[in-house]
């Protein structure tokens, strides 16, 4: 019987101090202005910082960190479209990531427009400024769900 050494799977740790870069965010100071957005079942409080360096935080992470690509891409459009560098801090809650997302798309949209009134033509044309209100209907009695009616049957 030979003693053979068998390779163990290396396990990625995280030290503290990588931790701690991650999760570390710059503190806002200054003047800013305070809006809010919203789509269906999300609301976003958003506060957008004059003196920019295009840091935006969302509930306490980098945006980022919070949404996945897709989400990132849509809530950066009306930043790409102006090229305005801006630090937003946001406070965004209910709701899906995606609805969370648009929700800080329409605040973002909304707090540009009151830095810069010229932008309003812009950002109405692509749809920025219309709050999406679609939210889940209630259920109302003697059906299943909002709409849907019990099966009818002969017996």
């Amino acid at each position: 019987m030979t003693n053979e050494i068998k390779p163990v799977a290396a396990k990625a740790v995280k030290s503290k101090a990588a931790k701690k870069e991650t999760t570390e965010i710059k503190k806002f100071s200054g003047k800013y202005k305070s809006v809010m957005g919203k789509r269906k079942a999300a609301a976003a409080q958003l506060r957008i910082f004059e003196a920019g360096s295009g840091i935006i935080v969302v509930n306490g992470k980098t945006a980022e960190d919070y949404f996945s690509a897709a989400e990132l891409n849509a809530l950066m459009m009306p930043i790409k479209l102006t090229g305005l560098n801006l630090d937003i801090s946001v406070i965004v809650s209910g709701g899906g990531k995606k609805g969370q997302a648009e929700a800080i798309r329409h605040a973002i949209a909304k707090a540009m427009i009151e830095t810069d009134p010229a932008l309003r033509p812009i950002l109405k044309a692509r749809g920025w400024l219309t709050r999406d209100s679609r939210i889940k209907e209630r259920k109302k009695p003697g059906l299943r769900r909002a709409r849907r009616a019990p099966q009818w049957s002969k017996r």
